[in-house]
Protein backbone atom coordinates (compact mmCIF):
# COMPACT_ATOMS: atom_id res chain seq x y z
CA UNK A 1 0.00 0.00 0.00
CA UNK A 2 1.36 2.99 -1.43
CA UNK A 3 0.29 6.65 1.09
CA UNK A 4 0.25 9.73 -0.86
CA UNK A 5 -0.34 13.66 0.77
CA UNK A 6 -3.43 14.52 1.70
CA UNK A 7 -4.40 11.24 2.57
CA UNK A 8 -5.31 10.42 6.63
CA UNK A 9 -1.94 8.61 8.03
CA UNK A 10 -2.79 5.47 9.33
CA UNK A 11 -3.49 5.72 13.12
CA UNK A 12 -1.57 2.86 14.93
CA UNK A 13 -0.78 1.93 18.35
CA UNK A 14 2.91 0.65 19.20
CA UNK A 15 5.37 0.85 22.48
CA UNK A 16 7.68 3.37 22.83
CA UNK A 17 11.68 2.78 24.52
CA UNK A 18 9.57 3.04 28.07
CA UNK A 19 7.13 0.28 27.25
CA UNK A 20 4.53 2.84 27.26
CA UNK A 21 2.12 2.23 24.45
CA UNK A 22 1.48 5.20 22.23
CA UNK A 23 -1.53 6.42 19.27
CA UNK A 24 -0.92 8.27 16.50
CA UNK A 25 -4.05 9.33 17.16
CA UNK A 26 -2.57 10.73 20.52
CA UNK A 27 -0.63 14.01 18.66
CA UNK A 28 -4.01 14.86 17.16
CA UNK A 29 -3.58 18.83 17.32
CA UNK A 30 0.02 18.69 17.24
CA UNK A 31 2.20 18.13 13.96
CA UNK A 32 4.06 14.97 13.98
CA UNK A 33 7.57 13.84 12.31
CA UNK A 34 7.61 10.09 11.97
CA UNK A 35 10.99 8.94 10.83
CA UNK A 36 11.18 5.43 9.82
CA UNK A 37 14.96 4.80 9.71
CA UNK A 38 16.96 1.32 9.67
CA UNK A 39 18.95 0.62 13.05
CA UNK A 40 19.78 1.69 16.08
CA UNK A 41 23.45 3.03 16.70
CA UNK A 42 24.38 2.27 12.80
CA UNK A 43 26.25 5.29 11.40
CA UNK A 44 23.24 7.10 8.91
CA UNK A 45 20.82 6.34 11.30
CA UNK A 46 23.02 8.12 14.36
CA UNK A 47 23.66 10.97 11.90
CA UNK A 48 19.86 11.19 11.34
CA UNK A 49 18.98 11.13 14.91
CA UNK A 50 21.74 13.48 16.06
CA UNK A 51 20.56 16.04 13.29
CA UNK A 52 16.81 15.89 14.41
CA UNK A 53 18.32 16.18 18.50
CA UNK A 54 20.62 19.36 17.63
CA UNK A 55 17.48 21.25 15.79
CA UNK A 56 14.93 19.90 18.42
CA UNK A 57 14.20 23.30 19.69
CA UNK A 58 13.57 24.31 16.11
CA UNK A 59 11.21 21.53 15.35
CA UNK A 60 9.48 22.38 18.87
CA UNK A 61 9.06 26.14 18.05
CA UNK A 62 7.90 25.02 14.52
CA UNK A 63 5.07 22.78 16.35
CA UNK A 64 6.45 19.56 15.86
CA UNK A 65 6.40 16.32 17.62
CA UNK A 66 9.23 14.10 16.98
CA UNK A 67 8.89 10.26 16.90
CA UNK A 68 11.51 7.42 14.80
CA UNK A 69 10.52 4.59 14.88
CA UNK A 70 12.41 1.17 13.53
CA UNK A 71 12.06 -2.72 14.18
CA UNK A 72 14.45 -2.49 16.96
CA UNK A 73 13.13 -3.47 20.25
CA UNK A 74 12.91 -1.27 23.36
CA UNK A 75 16.10 -1.53 25.14
CA UNK A 76 17.69 -1.73 22.23
CA UNK A 77 16.16 1.93 21.79
CA UNK A 78 16.59 2.93 25.53
CA UNK A 79 20.45 2.46 24.68
CA UNK A 80 20.62 4.53 21.82
CA UNK A 81 18.64 7.09 23.30
CA UNK A 82 20.98 7.17 26.51
CA UNK A 83 24.16 7.29 24.32
CA UNK A 84 23.16 9.70 21.80
CA UNK A 85 20.67 11.63 24.64
CA UNK A 86 18.26 12.20 22.07
CA UNK A 87 15.39 14.39 23.57
CA UNK A 88 12.27 12.43 21.92
CA UNK A 89 10.84 9.41 21.83
CA UNK A 90 11.41 5.84 19.52
CA UNK A 91 8.69 3.51 18.62
CA UNK A 92 9.63 -0.51 18.74
CA UNK A 93 7.76 -1.96 15.72
CA UNK A 94 9.56 -5.70 15.94
CA UNK A 95 6.61 -6.86 14.32
CA UNK A 96 7.20 -4.40 11.57
CA UNK A 97 2.97 -4.02 12.03
CA UNK A 98 3.43 -0.30 11.64
CA UNK A 99 6.39 -0.68 8.92
CA UNK A 100 3.40 -2.59 6.69
CA UNK A 101 0.92 -0.07 7.36
CA UNK A 102 2.87 2.93 5.97
CA UNK A 103 4.66 0.65 3.31
CA UNK A 104 7.95 1.05 4.60
CA UNK A 105 9.24 -2.66 5.28
CA UNK A 106 10.21 -3.37 1.68
CA UNK A 107 13.26 -5.92 -0.23
CA UNK A 108 16.34 -4.23 -0.68
CA UNK A 109 19.28 -5.26 -2.57
CA UNK A 110 22.91 -4.76 -1.48
CA UNK A 111 25.70 -6.65 -3.38
CA UNK A 112 23.37 -8.32 -5.27
CA UNK A 113 21.83 -9.81 -2.57
CA UNK A 114 17.84 -9.12 -1.94
CA UNK A 115 16.98 -8.95 1.78
CA UNK A 116 13.63 -7.26 3.40
CA UNK A 117 14.62 -4.03 5.27
CA UNK A 118 13.38 -1.11 6.02
CA UNK A 119 13.02 1.99 3.57
CA UNK A 120 14.30 5.34 5.04
CA UNK A 121 11.28 7.75 5.07
CA UNK A 122 9.95 10.49 7.09
CA UNK A 123 5.90 11.30 7.17
CA UNK A 124 5.09 14.49 8.65
CA UNK A 125 1.72 14.83 9.56
CA UNK A 126 -0.51 17.61 9.79
CA UNK A 127 -2.35 18.15 13.32
CA UNK A 128 -5.66 17.16 11.32
CA UNK A 129 -3.64 13.46 11.06
CA UNK A 130 -3.04 13.76 6.78
CA UNK A 131 -0.02 13.40 5.39
CA UNK A 132 1.37 17.07 4.49
CA UNK A 133 4.93 15.82 3.13
CA UNK A 134 6.41 12.46 2.45
CA UNK A 135 10.62 12.82 2.27
CA UNK A 136 12.13 9.29 0.80
CA UNK A 137 15.44 10.64 -0.10
CA UNK A 138 16.41 11.65 3.62
CA UNK A 139 19.88 13.25 3.94
CA UNK A 140 20.80 11.72 7.37
CA UNK A 141 23.15 14.66 7.75
CA UNK A 142 20.54 17.58 7.05
CA UNK A 143 17.29 15.88 7.75
CA UNK A 144 15.55 19.25 9.53
CA UNK A 145 16.27 20.77 6.45
CA UNK A 146 14.43 19.11 4.68
CA UNK A 147 11.47 19.21 7.29
CA UNK A 148 11.48 22.93 7.68
CA UNK A 149 12.19 23.97 4.24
Amino acid sequence: MSLEVGQMAPDFEAKIQTGETIKLSDFRGKKVILYFYPKDNTPGCTAQACNLRDNYEALQKAGYVVLGISSDSEKSHQKFIEKQALPFSLIADEDKKVHELYGTWVEKSMYGRKYMGTARTTFVIDENGKIAEIIDKVKTKDHTAQILQ
